[in-house]
């Protein structure tokens, strides 16, 4: 990044994304949003999942661009959508247990939404989807798994980590492994390099 470009704000305190965009060489500073994100979510309530996490991802990046003017802010966001039901990150290691029996033998679909802002406006959004198939595991797996996961299983939507040991839970996968991960990083490359921010 050149003296005379914009700065790059990750507005999402996630490792993971902060991870990616760090391993692709991105220069960027974390400042984590701090919306409602309930309130944000009812207001999308009549709209697509994948439109929801897009609107999720816009309203954390002008909240976080309404505190640095000129810099260019990342917003990100995911959802968990499992038969047009949305589900939220387990909040204890039971109930973690409870959406995984869920899922087990079941397909379910992410969706990542990510959008850039800059001086109170979006200027790039994208939302993108994948669909994972989760094997039909024993409940003596299960037990493993999450006495193994510890207090991996509340970090994350569908209480796994595909990165990590949650790997063992899938049959197959059917989309961009980045957007699995919460951030679809090749689109987002190639706007930043549209807008001068990496090399071309």
């Amino acid at each position: 990044m050149g003296s005379g470009q914009a700065p790059v704000i990750l507005a999402s305190g996630s490792a993971i994304r902060k991870q990616l965009l760090s391993g692709a060489g991105l220069r960027f500073t974390v400042d984590a949003a701090d919306i409602d994100e309930r309130a944000v979510a009812m207001s999308l309530a009549e709209q697509p999942v994948a439109e929801r996490a897009r609107g999720l991802a816009a309203a954390k990046a002008l909240s976080v661009a309404s505190r640095h003017p000129g810099a260019l802010v990342i917003g990100a966001d995911q959802m968990l959508e499992l038969d047009g039901e949305v589900l939220s990150k387990a909040l204890t290691a039971s109930a973690a247990r409870n959406v995984l029996k869920r899922l087990r033998g079941r397909a379910h679909h992410l969706h990542s939404g990510v959008a850039i802002a800059k001086n109170g406006e979006i200027v790039w959004s994208l939302a993108q989807s994948a669909t994972l198939h989760v094997r039909a595991f024993s409940d003596r797996w299960l037990d493993d798994y999450c006495a193994t996961a510890g207090e991996a299983l509340t970090k994350s939507v569908g209480a796994y980590q595909l990165e990590g040991l949650g790997v063992q839970l899938f049959e197959r996968i059917e989309g961009d492994y980045f957007t699995i991960l919460g951030l679809p990083l090749l689109p987002l490359l190639a706007e930043l390099r549209r807008l001068g921010l990496i090399e071309d």
